[in-house]
C-alpha cells in the first residue's frame, strides 16, 4: 500500500476542497465534496470516523502496528525475531521504517480530518447544541493526535486550519509550542464535552479530556495543573474504582480486577464506574470492529501476549490440547512474552495477596491437558516449571488474562463448544478496550504530587489502587518515579500503551536497559524519540524539517 505523507494528505484536501466539475452539479440530496462539510450529519460523519481512525491506531489497524506500544519497552519481548516487533531496533526505527512512518500518517490524518470540522463548521447549518458537540470532538482528537505524536517525536509541525493549497513547506515547532496547543484544545473541550453519565458508552466526555490534560500538563512540566485535572476526574461523583464484584461473570470464580477485563463489562452500561474512555469493537455489526468467525478486525493481543502452548513439551510429547478457551489462553502464539521483571520482580513484596497477581489475572498454573503425555492431569507451573521447559520461552511463559476471554470467545470460533476447543481463526480478545481508566489517573495524579515534591500525597492515590488489589501500602519515602512506573505495569500491564508512557518521561532507554535484557545490548538514548520519516523531509523541499537528532538524514 502506497504511504499516505503530510504533504499527500494536503495535497489531497487541498483538491477535494477546490475541485468544481465542469457541469458544476449542485448536489442537494447526497454527500459529495461539495455538501459533505455543510450540516451536521456531514461533519458528525467525518467526527465518526475519528473515533474509528482511533480504534484503528491504537487496536486494530493490523496485527503489527497497534503493537508497537508494547514492543521495544520494559514489558514484553519478541517471541519470534521480527523487525514488526522491534526485534533489530536499528531497522526498526530507521527514519525509511515503516513503524514511524506509519504512526506519522495514521496520527496526522487524525489531525487533517479534526481541522477539517472545526473549520468548516462556522459556516455550516447547524443549530448551536451541534456546533458545540461536533467542534468539542474534533479539539479533543486534534489534542490527541498531537500528544501522541508529539511524545513519540518531539516537537513537530502544528497544522491548525484547513489546507487548501498543497504545502512543501511545514517546520517543527517546538515541543513546548505543540504541548501548549494540545492544553488549548483539551481545555476547550473539557468545558464543552458532556458530562460522563450524559453519554453513550464509548463517546468522548468532558471527564476523558481532563484525564488526557492531566497527562499532558505533567508532560508540560505543570504538576499542579495535573493535580487539579487529576482532581475533577476523581471527584466527580459519577466515578470510582470498583471495589465489589460485578457484570458479566461475577458469579464464577475471580474476583474485580478479573471482573474489569470480561466480555460486556467495560461501559457504564454494566454498572462500570471506572473507565473513562473505552474503545468500542461489536462484533458481526457493520463497522463494529471484529467478526465472529476469525481474528481480523479485533485486538490481536491474545495472539501476542498468550504463549504457543501447542509447543510446549517435555520429552518431545505435547502437553497441551491447543488452542483451548480457558485460562491456557485461546489461541496465543507466543509473540509477546513477558519480561521477568513484569512477570516476576515487582510482585515481590505482594506476590501472594495482590489481587492483580492472583491466579485469575496472572496465569502461571496451566493444568495439562494432552492424554498421551505422562504429566496429564498434573498442573505444572512457570515459576517451578518440569526438565526440559525453558523460563520465560515462547511456549511457556506467565501472562496477563486481560489478554483473553476464557470461555467466553465468539460461538463462530469454536470447532467443538462442548470442550472449549477454538479453530485457527482464533486469536483476537473479544471485549471492548480501555483506552482511559479511573485507577491511571490516580497514578497520574501521584506522579503530579510527586512532581510538587509531596510524596505523602503520591503514597496515598497510589494506595488506594493497592488497597483495591489487597496490596500492601507503599511507604512515601518509597515513591519515586521508577515505583509509579512499576506500580502502572502492576495495574495497567499490558492494557496500556507503555511506550508513550515512557518517552513521554523520557525514560524509555534506561527503563529498557534495567528490566528488559532481550533489548538491552540494541537500545539507544536516540530511541526515546523516533526519528522523523525520511519521506517527509525529502518532500519538503521549501524549508528544512529537522531530524530527530541520533538518526541519518
Amino acid at each position: 500500500m502506497k504511504k499516505i505523507t503530510l504533504y499527500t494528505l494536503i495535497v489531497l484536501l487541498a483538491f477535494s476542497s477546490c475541485q468544481k466539475d465542469f457541469l458544476d452539479e449542485k448536489p442537494l440530496d447526497f454527500l459529495s465534496s461539495t455538501n459533505a462539510y455543510q450540516n451536521y450529519d456531514g461533519l458528525n460523519a467525518t467526527i465518526n470516523n475519528l473515533y474509528w481512525f482511533t480504534r484503528r491506531v491504537f487496536f486494530n489497524r493490523d496485527e503489527s502496528r497497534p503493537f508497537d506500544f508494547l514492543y521495544g519497552t520494559d514489558i514484553i519481548y519478541d517471541g519470534e525475531q521480527s523487525t514488526n516487533r522491534h526485534s533489530n531496533m536499528i531497522a526498526a526505527y530507521d527514519p525509511t521504517s515503516g513503524i514511524p512512518a506509519t504512526h506519522w500518517d495514521n496520527l496526522y490524518t487524525m489531525v487533517v480530518e479534526s481541522n477539517l470540522v472545526i473549520s468548516r463548521a462556522p459556516e455550516a447549518d447547524l443549530t448551536e447544541e451541534e456546533y458545540i458537540d461536533v467542534v468539542a470532538q474534533a479539539h479533543f482528537f486534534r489534542a490527541f493526535a498531537y500528544r501522541t505524536l508529539v511524545y513519540l517525536f518531539g516537537g513537530v509541525p502544528l497544522v491548525l486550519e484547513e489546507v487548501s493549497t498543497p504545502r512543501t513547506d511545514f517546520v517543527r515547532a517546538s515541543k513546548a509550542e505543540v504541548l501548549n496547543q494540545i492544553i488549548e484544545d483539551l481545555n476547550y473541550a473539557a468545558e464543552h464535552l458532556p458530562a460522563i453519565n450524559q453519554v453513550k458508552d464509548g463517546k468522548l466526555s468532558n471527564l476523558a479530556a481532563q484525564h488526557l490534560l492531566a497527562e499532558v500538563y505533567l508532560a508540560a512540566g505543570r504538576p499542579q495543573d495535573a493535580v487539579d485535572a487529576a482532581t475533577i476526574v476523581i471527584d466527580d461523583p459519577a466515578t470510582g474504582l470498583m471495589q465489589s464484584r460485578f457484570g458479566s461473570r461475577s458469579g464464577e470464580p475471580g474476583d474485580v480486577y478479573w471482573d474489569l477485563f470480561r466480555k460486556n463489562n467495560q461501559n457504564r452500561a454494566s454498572g462500570n464506574t471506572e473507565g473513562i474512555w473505552v474503545i468500542q469493537f461489536e462484533t458481526d455489526v457493520i463497522g463494529g470492529g471484529s467478526v465472529s468467525s476469525g481474528k481480523d478486525g479485533s485486538f490481536a493481543l491474545e495472539r501476542h501476549h498468550v504463549p504457543f502452548l501447542r509447543d510446549t513439551k517435555v520429552n518431545g510429547i505435547n502437553l497441551f490440547v491447543w488452542p483451548v478457551s480457558g485460562l491456557t489462553g485461546g489461541r496465543g502464539i507466543g509473540w509477546g512474552i513477558s519480561t521477568k521483571y513484569f512477570s516476576d520482580e515487582i510482585w515481590e513484596s505482594d506476590f501472594d495477596n495482590d489481587m492483580r497477581n492472583s491466579e485469575y489475572n496472572f496465569i502461571r498454573e496451566f493444568l495439562v491437558t494432552n492424554p498421551a503425555s505422562p504429566l496429564y492431569g498434573d498442573t505444572i507451573s512457570t515459576q517451578n516449571p518440569p526438565a526440559g521447559l525453558v523460563v520465560p520461552s515462547r511456549p511457556f511463559y506467565a501472562y496477563q488474562s486481560k489478554a483473553t476471554t476464557p470461555f467466553n470467545h465468539p460461538d463462530g470460533l469454536y470447532a467443538d463448544k462442548d470442550n472449549y476447543l477454538l479453530n485457527n481463526s482464533a486469536g483476537a480478545t473479544y471485549t471492548d478496550q480501555y483506552m482511559f481508566r479511573l485507577a491511571e489517573t490516580y497514578l497520574l495524579r501521584a506522579e503530579a504530587y510527586l512532581g510538587l515534591g509531596n510524596t505523602s500525597k503520591a503514597a496515598e492515590d497510589i494506595n488506594e489502587i493497592r488497597s483495591r488489589a489487597h496490596a500492601n501500602p507503599v511507604a512515601a519515602a518509597n515513591v519515586d518515579i521508577d515505583y509509579i512506573l512499576d506500580e502502572r505495569m502492576r495495574e495497567l500491564g499490558v492494557e496500556e500503551k507503555r511506550r508513550l508512557t515512557l518517552m513521554r518521561l523520557g525514560l524509555l532507554y534506561d527503563r529498557v536497559k534495567a528490566h528488559n535484557p532481550y533489548y538491552a545490548d540494541e537500545i539507544q538514548p536516540a530511541y526515546n524519540l523516533w526519528p522523523i520519516p525520511a519521506e517527509e523531509i525529502e518532500r519538503n523541499i521549501d524549508a528544512e524539517l529537522e531530524q530527530n537528532p541520533g538518526y541519518n538524514q
